[in-house]
């Protein structure tokens, strides 16, 4: 019989031994530690990615194996600096950068000097090339883009983008925008906004040294045409803002792309002083030495005239009696800040007009899209109104949002502002008050020409405006007229002005995008700036007049501070060593003479074993009276030393002093003290062009 088992009950379960505190923190910390290695892995992916960018040196930011095909430019557009239409296929082997960009926009502005700096550190390896795309109807014409081509000094080709074509294909949405392409047309880089050269410097340099490797890089230089031999030749040149000076019946006049400054008397006009030498830099100093970069607004105070130094993003001061030249404000750089503080000291953003009202002086700071106010016994400076948003928002002085402001104006008790980017005009409390509001005008993309009342009414860009007579005279640029608006009633008309672009006189006058504006006289004078001339309209509205400046001269265009005009090199000279006296002596044509109104300089400079007399490596002639007798002293050395004469020359035709020309000229002499001869001598006869 089979054995049949008892069952067996189950034994308890044995107690479990207690916990150890390890395994107790990993289970109750178990979802924070799964969080943790998320973001970790998040941040280490983050860090390759951008680790590159936030170290100063961005790299391409699309590998090369995954980059797309650069779109090519559509057939059929107008292009600039270049005698035909250029495609991405001939440009193979190139590095191209395209820039897109809208002459109105300040942050396109800014870009270009950065542009410039690129061009020159990659010659023959980089191709720019500007895709004007327009905000504005007026922009979008062919020769208006030619005209600011040549006022921002842009020589690199540019396609008339019209019709948002090439931006679209690109997929663009904001001005500045500029997209990096490779020598095999892919794109590598896409980026919005200012600081072109940092953002795109080392992509640049990374894509060269990749090309050049594989033996894909073409350095022949792209041969182009730049539209500055078209330049005017009258004696002011893109004339940005004036201002009037009643009580000494002076009318001063910004001669913008002359870098200079000009003082006329009332009524007749005579060239008083001409500030500045006409080259672009940022130097104090007396008249004829100091520098200005695109100077544009203006201010007068008894002998002191302010400047707006725009692109130098400057405030600087002019001092009829000592005839010097200043800085009050600004520290050269360009910032986008919101801080103030010791005026010398702090970045300032291309301030483009200035009213002055006792002793503050309120800056119209078009970069930073505010107003700022200079104190000008205290040196301190500091935002007045607005955020520093680009917007048509009214408020506090805090709260408010303004839009490039390019022109400003008082009536004693509000400021008054041309707000050109929203098309409209704004006014501004004045201490006690702290609100901002609006006169006329709607945003950033409301704008047209229309006359009326209130919101019903539409600018185009306007830059100038000037309080005369209870009433707002302003400039609106983009529609070639100048309008009257009334503060109180919210009302604009046309005062002058028929609107397509031109120079007539008389009742029915045309103007080419005029930018400042000034009262004297019963008249009211107009920088007519694409015309490269002053105008005047008579406050009666019996017709608009053109002024003949008598005895300014014509000036070629401006070149960079460290560069010159032509060069020629003489023969060498060989002479004793020691103490030596250098003899020039530059003729004039028959029948003419130096214009005694005018900065001429003969500036010499030595090289190597010459110096001058005290030791001195340089030394500048105003008003040069020939012959010139300059000590030098000649050491003997091995090999050549140089002398250079920069020599820039006014003169006029004697009794028709309205014909005047400029000769501008570097002379480079080598000299070596191991001769025989006593003297050195240089000699030049002029030739009028």
């Amino acid at each position: 019989m089979p054995k049949r088992l008892r069952p067996q009950k189950p034994k308890p379960p044995r107690p479990p031994k207690p916990p150890g505190l390890l395994p107790i923190i990993v289970t109750r910390l178990r979802p924070w530690i799964l969080a943790s290695a998320c973001f970790l892995a998040v941040i280490t992916v983050l860090s390759v990615l951008l680790g590159p960018i936030l170290s100063g040196k961005e790299k391409p930011a699309v590998a090369a194996a995954t980059r797309l095909t650069a779109p090519e430019f559509p057939e059929g557009l107008s292009w600039l600096n270049t005698r035909q239409p250029l495609t991405l296929r001939d440009l193979r082997g190139k590095v191209v950068l395209l820039d897109f960009w809208t002459y109105a926009c300040i942050n396109c502005q800014h870009v270009i000097p950065d542009l410039k700096r690129l061009e020159a550190k990659y010659p023959k390896e980089l191709v720019v090339i500007g895709v004007h795309s327009a905000k504005f109807p007026t922009e979008k014409g062919t020769d208006n883009i030619r005209q600011a081509v040549l006022r921002h000094g842009v020589r690199h080709a540019v396609v008339n983008d019209k019709d948002f074509e090439i931006w679209r294909r690109y997929t663009v949405k904001a001005w500045p925008t500029l997209v990096l392409i490779d020598p095999a047309g892919k794109i590598v880089l896409q980026k919005s906004g200012e600081n072109a050269f940092s953002a795109f410097d080392g992509a640049i340099t990374d894509v060269i040294t990749d090309f050049d490797q594989r033996a894909q890089l073409t350095r022949e230089p792209l041969t182009l045409h730049p539209e500055t031999v078209r330049a005017s030749k009258r004696p002011l040149a893109y004339p940005g803002k004036i201002v009037a000076d009643d009580a000494n019946h002076r009318l001063i006049v910004a001669d913008t792309n002359h870098n200079r400054i000009v003082v006329l008397g009332l009524p007749g006009h005579n060239v008083q002083t001409v500030i500045g030498s006409g080259a672009e830099g940022a130097g104090d100093g007396n008249f004829e030495a100091a520098t200005f970069h695109h100077p544009q607004g203006l201010a007068v105070a008894g002998d002191r005239i302010f400047v707006a130094d725009t692109d130098n993003h400057l405030i600087r001061q002019i001092d009829l009696v000592t005839r010097e030249v200043t800085t009050l404000a600004g520290n050269g750089k360009q910032v986008f800040s919101q801080s103030g503080g010791k005026a010398r000291q702090i970045p300032l953003n291309s301030p483009w007009d200035l009213v002055r009202i006792g002793e503050t002086l309120y800056v119209a700071m078009a970069g930073n899209h505010q107003i700022w106010a200079l104190d000008l016994k205290a040196g301190m400076m500091a935002p007045y109104a607005g955020s520093g948003r680009e917007a048509r928002h009214d408020g506090t002085l805090t709260e408010a949002a303004l839009a490039q402001p390019s022109g400003i104006t008082t009536d004693g008790k509000r400021l008054y502002v041309a707000d050109s980017e929203t098309s409209s005009i704004r006014w501004i409390d004045l201490p006690p008050g702290k609100k901002v509001g609006t006169v006329v005008g709607v945003d950033l993309f409301e704008f047209g020409d229309h006359d009326g009342t209130g919101n019903d009414v539409r600018l185009q860009h306007p830059l100038g405006i000037t309080w005369h007579g209870g009433k707002l005279y302003v400039a609106d640029t983009y529609n070639n007229k100048i309008k009257v608006v009334d503060p109180d009633r919210r009302t604009s008309f046309t005062f002058a002005g028929t609107g397509p672009a031109g120079e007539g006189d008389g009742m029915q006058a045309q103007f080419d995008e005029p930018g400042g504006l000034a009262v004297a006289d019963n008249r009211l004078y107009v920088a007519d700036t694409n015309n490269h001339l002053l105008r005047w309209v008579a406050l009666s509205g019996l017709g608009t007049h053109t002024v003949a400046l008598q005895g300014l001269n014509r000036m070629p265009p401006p070149q960079p501070a460290d560069d010159a005009g032509a060069r020629t090199a003489l023969t060498a000279q060989r002479v004793r060593p020691g103490d030596q006296t250098l003899r020039i002596a530059v003729d004039l044509p028959r029948g003419y003479a130096l214009n005694r109104d005018a900065p001429s300089t003969i500036r010499v400079a030595a090289h190597g074993s010459i110096t001058l007399a005290s030791g001195r490596a340089e030394v500048v002639f105003l008003q040069p009276t020939m012959p010139l007798m300059v000590p030098v002293t000649v050491t003997k050395q091995p090999g050549q030393s140089r002398l250079t004469l920069d020599v820039t020359l006014y003169y006029c035709q004697k009794g028709k002093e309205a014909l005047c020309y400029v000769h501008d000229e570097r002379l480079e002499l080598p000299v070596s003290g191991d001769g025989a001869l006593h003297g050195l001598s240089v000699k030049r006869s002029i030739t009028p062009p």
